[in-house]
């Protein structure tokens, strides 16, 4: 591990991506208990607080030949489709969006329609996985943890999150947001 001397594997910008993470899984965790309107506004507060972590973190190599798949996953396929199965359920009818930001995108005529489940089920799965191998490991996978969580953010869950923020708020400001309140 390539870690510099001067950084401790608690200090303080590790320690807060910890907490936001911790707080998204729980979150997440418990979205079928959640109301819709509840559920989007707490998301538009956690969601730029956890990317503003991840921008933050600080870079480590990973060890030779470790990337995501040299952490134990700690979420099975069966996590993964509950709280895919929740948010879908919260979000109902808004659940889809035109995502823009696909690498398949290049290569189609046609919009690519998206997922705000999927997409947080996806953070969430790295995010578990970071906070579990944290929690319970040596400081030697703790600096493993953060080095791929932080690669996980800079080429996967970060493009997701950002999506996800720009589909909530087009739910919560948008025209669908005039429409909920005319039904109440």
């Amino acid at each position: 591990m390539n870690a510099n001397k001067n950084n401790t594997i608690f200090e303080h910008d590790i320690l807060e991506l910890v907490t936001v993470a911790v707080e998204f899984c729980a979150f997440v965790e418990n979205a079928a208990e959640k109301e819709r309107k509840f559920f989007i506004a707490t998301m538009q507060k956690i969601l730029p607080l956890l990317y503003l972590k991840g921008v933050l973190a600080p870079k480590y190599e990973p060890a030779e030949g470790c990337d995501a798949d040299c952490l134990s996953s700690f979420v099975s396929m069966e996590n993964y489709d509950i709280v895919r199965n929740n948010v879908a359920f919260v979000m109902g009818e808004y659940d889809g969006f035109l995502d823009v930001f696909v690498e398949d995108m290049k290569y189609s005529d046609s919009p690519i329609l998206s997922s705000v489940s999927e997409n947080i089920a996806d953070i969430y799965q790295d995010l578990k996985n970071f906070v579990c191998a944290y929690k319970d490991g040596t400081e030697e996978m703790r600096y493993e943890a953060v080095a791929v969580c932080k690669s996980n953010f800079e080429n996967y869950w970060g493009q997701r999150l950002v999506n996800v923020l720009r589909a909530l708020h087009e739910v919560s400001c948008g025209e669908i947001a005039e429409e909920e309140d005319e039904d109440y």
